[in-house]
């Protein structure tokens, strides 16, 4: 059974105006989550989920689904703030989306294979995708044997200011033993990746693995995912801002015993519109890619 995509594309407004996921880059006005299905179909995956807000359906599936809906078999899911387990309400004046993880369950119901997690508006280049479809593929009728492909620092920094990036740690087998959240990380004029802290600036060497929110998951995670919501729902529930991520679930994880997470190389370069400014750059490099003859255009015939 080939493994499914699943692509968080839930709500995440735009400073061009509309959604940010449908700002096109691509010489033909191809989006970054173009060139990821694009990838992803070369790469061998079988299905394609969407989780967004229903407020965006009519737009998504005009400008998106059409595209891939003969070369994949495509699937919309909803993330709204009352999809709540029994017994939990909305606080009033919450409007903020109940965050990453959250969003992965509204996947629970239509995927049943191994399936990727993966932001829409990141670029995260072919060779990510043959690695992560290929490590599903060995996982296919296993439970609790996660992934995510760890990106060399170096390959994911703005040239327009700092990234918040999550810095991991791995034992000497590549497991993931710890996930931590730098805010502030650049390349300074003397050539150094550091992060900045209140307290100082720590350097970082510039093959650090880091995660950029591409993930590989068997089905149990969503039983693990729904017990571990209410519990977060019962601690935080009545906040308006509090969010749900997938790196505090997988890291309960680990420590709980209950899974472990294989840290995956890929020498792929990130990018994305972190800033306005990165937009022209951004642009500039599909147009190059395009040149090397590394993708068609226009992408989707």
């Amino acid at each position: 059974m080939k493994p499914t995509l699943f692509v968080l594309a839930a709500g995440m407004g735009s400073r061009y105006g509309g959604l940010k996921q449908l700002d096109g880059l691509g010489p033909h006005g191809e989006t970054i989550m173009d060139y990821s299905i694009y990838d992803a179909i070369q790469a061998g995956f079988g299905k394609v989920v969407f989780v967004i807000r229903r407020v965006f359906e009519q737009d998504f599936r005009e400008k998106i689904v059409s595209k891939y809906i003969d070369r994949i078999p495509v699937e919309l899911v909803f993330q709204e703030l009352d999809n709540l387990p029994a017994g939990f309400r909305v606080p009033e004046g919450r409007e903020k989306p109940w965050g990453t993880n959250h969003a992965v369950l509204m996947g629970k119901d239509v995927i049943r294979e191994p399936f990727a997690v993966i932001n829409a508006d990141d670029y995260y280049g072919r060779e990510s995708f043959k690695v992560l479809a290929d490590y599903l593929c060995s996982i296919e009728g296993t439970e609790g044997k996660y992934a995510m492909v760890g990106y060399r620092v170096a390959n994911t920094l703005s040239e327009s200011g700092t990234v918040a990036r999550g810095v991991c740690e791995t034992d000497d087998k590549g497991f993931l033993t710890k996930v931590t959240e730098r805010t502030k990380i650049l390349r300074e004029e003397d050539g150094v990746i550091r992060y900045i802290e209140e307290d100082g600036k720590t350097a970082v060497a510039d093959n650090t693995p880091v995660s950029m929110n591409m993930w590989a998951f068997t089905p149990d995670y969503f039983k693990y995912s729904e017990a571990a919501f209410v519990d977060f729902l019962k601690a935080h529930g009545k906040e308006l801002k509090s969010e749900y991520y997938i790196p505090k679930m997988v890291d309960d994880l680990i420590h709980a015993g209950k899974a472990t997470c294989r840290v995956l190389d890929t020498p792929s370069k990130w990018f994305g519109v972190t800033y306005a400014t990165d937009r022209p750059q951004v642009v500039a490099k599909f147009a190059e890619l395009v040149e090397k003859g590394i993708y068609p255009s226009p992408l989707f015939h």
